[in-house]
């Protein structure tokens, strides 16, 4: 008894997560995404599930042998179902952060962003980290920008995801949001919104698929997937038809 109990929660979640050879032998990994995160995981005009991390996980899958079942949800609700055991694997935008390694493997990065500070057109205090403390910030409760944003001295107010944090922003009941670059820029250009970037971070985020502390095997076959992937060309191509660039590194 007293064994069992000394197992730690790493250990407890990677026995709640599919193995390689279970997921092999069912023949579907189930990959967790938040379908509302544009251009990384949304839906087009027709519903279906796309995007950057989508395609990815999918070209992932296909160089393990095995299908695609995705499982959607706002961000929290995502990373607590995915620490239930409910996935296999996290392809949506995860940042690496040292934190973060204390409960979860990352792969291999496959995208490197800059942090942004948005908010108004016509809001001209903010200008720097400095001016960030004491300023009304928006943000998921589990995101990194959000945790960063706290550090700075932000008073931080929780939401959902990125689209409730910019309909804040424009309503005036926050002064600024957090997310990178990448996801603003696209926003805007779909979007005609009056926000702007205050300021961007100077280092880049990494960010990666994430699998249950443990779980090494499974680790292992989605970096040599991702090997392949970067050396075949495939992640720099579906990157430029997201972004027209390559974001991947």
């Amino acid at each position: 008894m007293k064994k069992f109990l000394a197992l730690s929660f790493a250990a407890l979640t990677a026995l709640s997560a599919a193995s390689l050879d279970e997921i092999k032998k069912a023949g579907v990994i189930k990959i967790a995404t938040e379908g509302v995160y544009k251009p990384y995981s949304y839906h087009d005009e027709s519903n279906a599930l796309v995007g950057y991390d989508v395609e990815i996980a999918r070209a992932v899958a296909e160089k393990i042998g095995v299908k695609v079942q995705f499982i959607e949800a706002p961000w929290d609700a995502l990373l607590a179902s995915f620490d239930a055991g409910k996935s296999d694997a996290m392809f949506n935008q995860v940042t690496i952060k040292d934190e973060r390694k204390k409960k979860y493997d990352f792969s291999t990065p496959y995208t490197a962003v800059y942090p942004a500070v948005v908010v108004k057109e016509d809001n001209n205090s903010i200008k720097s980290k400095a001016d960030v403390k004491g300023k009304k910030g928006v943000s998921s409760a589990t995101s990194v920008y959000g945790t960063t944003l706290s550090e700075w001295g932000a008073q931080v107010q929780t939401v959902s995801g990125f689209n409730q944090a910019v309909e804040l922003v424009l309503a005036g009941r926050a002064e600024l949001l957090m997310n990178d670059d990448v996801t603003f820029y696209d926003f805007i250009k779909n979007k005609k919104v009056p926000l702007k970037i205050a300021f961007k971070g100077e280092e880049p985020m990494l960010s990666a698929a994430i699998v249950a502390k443990g779980n090494t095997e499974l680790l292992s076959a989605i970096n040599a997937a991702l090997d392949e992937l970067f050396k075949d060309g495939t992640i720099a191509k579906i990157s430029q038809k997201y972004f027209g660039k390559d974001i991947s590194k």
